[in-house]
């Protein structure tokens, strides 16, 4: 099975910074896509950001230009680092794998169990 640990929710004022951290472990043979979706109350959850296994980066259209998605491969994490944050993208933000794992020829989705992120004042 694959894991995936979130870190660095918390509340943050407008126009205030957070990073989140994730980190995927188990016995895995690729990550085909990696990075982070949110999910506001009545809402459906939308892409924040992710990468293909390519380097192919997605951002949703709201957080252009404000949240950087970055990565560290040999340690199968991505980090999500949040600017210019505004009270809109407070939700509850899940990391996001498709993952093969080793002696498997399908892969498969896995989500975090979510961190909180509140930007309110």
């Amino acid at each position: 099975q694959v894991q995936l640990v979130e870190s660095g929710g918390g509340l943050v004022q407008p126009g205030g910074s957070l990073r989140l951290s994730c980190a995927a472990s188990g016995d895995i043979a690729s990550l085909n896509v990696m990075g982070w979706f949110r999910q506001a109350p009545g809402h459906q959850r939308e892409l924040v950001a992710s990468f293909s296994r390519d380097g192919t980066i997605r951002y949703g259209d709201s957080v252009k230009g404000r949240f950087t998605i970055s990565r560290d491969n040999a340690k199968n994490s991505v980090f999500l680092q949040m600017n210019n944050l505004k009270p809109e993208d407070t939700a509850v933000y899940y990391c996001h794998c498709n993952a093969r794992l080793l002696g498997y020829s399908v892969a498969y989705n896995v989500w975090g169990q979510g961190t909180q992120v509140t930007v309110s004042s």
